[in-house]
């Protein structure tokens, strides 16, 4: 038999409590936690990288549980959350969703909220920062921001006699280049193309930027699609159409795949360059890595200037009736960081819309796009440019779609697409006159 004195028990005893105490202690500081909900639209090694940051967040504090989803369709089913009463503590929305949910009462203001945690504009590139704002307001803060560039096959200028370290600099040039690098087969069926504005249909709005247009004006909050600048750039994709036949044109591009794909016109080699964001590096490296490619900035045309693209961001916001808006600001605080921000970049394969980012080696250095540098002096060009700012950005830019298809099949002149646009969209942004 073995025997436990009365001293012995009572050791045990304490012993027992006080394990019993810690780990109620334990749990009662999991339950404390305040769970804030995350709506994101990545999905594959986008939504992979955030899922990393929020991981990193989790276990930086024990306040705070960041439960992070992926959601298609990210716009409307906020907007239908909101209006349930529902909504998620922080979503994920693209910088152009920001005037029109800061519109609707859709989103919590983040200026009381910065100037508390110490974020300043002045830490951002300037252009990058523009997309936050709206009626005086920051609405948002951002996560993965982009410009664009002319991306061009240096093997394919080579074979075509060019020298592919020296893109074309203006639309001159550019309209050059395209007759060096189309060919046609024996019946005259384009087999290969330098240049189509159309590819890969997403981008049916700037065009005017590269020719000195703009797309709104601010100051009288009045749409001037029609601007004689844009004109001219539409008049010149309508050129490139009949210089390369409509039909013959269209049977071109209905051997094109998809954009994610090996078939992607321009990683399959039948076209020499697309006008396209940083994002395009990581197609070219999963789809044809053997690719000896370039980036530069798109040609300009009369009255255009170097340097133009435009910029957008992914960006992270408070929707109106969020359960915890002080939790779901902690977590966007902490994407602010530098170190939190160049690591989701970095795997996002973009830059970031912070300063120091472009004065850290070690970022540039080490990231995965060669041509990363240039992205961030894109973004810092005093030629970049943003989506207008207005609450009807999404119809604008669907009329300009239409416009565009309808210029490039010969349905109508350019200048009578783009006027029937300003006459179209001017009279829904009417409605909105006084309030932004």
């Amino acid at each position: 038999m073995i025997y436990i004195s009365k001293g012995e028990v009572n050791k045990w005893l304490v012993c027992l409590g006080l394990a019993v105490f810690v780990a109620g202690l334990f749990a009662s500081s999991a339950m404390a936690k305040v769970t804030v909900t995350y709506w994101e639209k990545w999905s594959g090694f986008e939504k992979k990288a955030m899922g990393e940051i929020v991981d990193d967040f989790n276990a930086s504090q024990n306040e705070i549980k960041v439960k992070f989803l992926s959601v298609a369709g990210i716009d409307v089913k906020t907007k239908t959350a909101i209006a349930g009463g529902n909504p998620p503590d922080v979503v994920g929305l693209w910088s152009y969703s920001v005037v029109p949910f800061a519109m609707n009462n859709a989103l919590i203001p983040l200026d009381d909220y910065m100037k508390e945690a110490g974020i300043k504009e002045e830490s951002y590139i300037s252009s990058i920062w523009d997309l936050m704002y709206a009626q005086g307001k920051v609405w948002a803060l951002p996560s993965t921001p982009a410009t664009m560039g002319y991306h061009y096959n240096k093997g394919m200028f080579q074979d075509a006699g060019l020298d592919p370290d020296k893109p074309p600099l203006t639309i001159a040039e550019l309209n050059l280049y395209n007759e060096k690098l189309t060919q046609m087969d024996a019946e005259g069926n384009i087999i290969q193309m330098g240049f189509d504005p159309g590819w890969p249909g997403w981008f049916k709005y700037p065009w005017g930027w590269f020719f000195g247009g703009e797309l709104y004006d601010a100051e009288t909050q009045t749409i001037t699609a029609d601007d004689p600048n844009n004109i001219a750039a539409y008049e010149w994709i309508n050129a490139l159409a009949e210089k390369y036949g409509r039909t013959n044109l269209m049977s071109f591009k209905s051997g094109y795949g998809g954009f994610g794909s090996p078939t992607n016109p321009f990683l399959a080699g039948k076209l020499a360059a697309v006008l396209q964001g940083v994002w395009e590096a990581n197609f070219i490296q999963t789809y044809a890595s053997d690719m000896d490619w370039g980036v530069a900035a798109f040609p300009y045309g009369p009255n255009g200037k170097p340097d133009t693209t435009w910029v957008e961001a992914d960006v992270l916001a408070i929707p109106t009736g969020a359960k915890h808006p002080d939790e779901a600001f902690e977590f966007i605080k902490y994407v602010q960081t530098q170190a939190a921000m160049e690591k989701l970049c970095l795997a996002q394969k973009k830059l970031t819309s912070l300063l120091a980012t472009y004065n850290n080696p070690d970022f540039i250095n080490n990231h995965p796009n060669p041509y990363i540098k240039f992205f961030f002096e894109q973004a810092m060009s005093p030629n970049a440019k943003i989506a207008p700012r207005v609450p009807i950005w999404s119809f604008y830019d669907k009329y300009m779609q239409v416009a565009f298809d309808n210029i490039i099949i010969g349905e109508v002149t350019p200048a009578d697409a783009l006027k029937e646009v300003t006459t179209t969209v001017q009279q829904e942004l009417d409605k909105y006159k006084g309030m932004f």
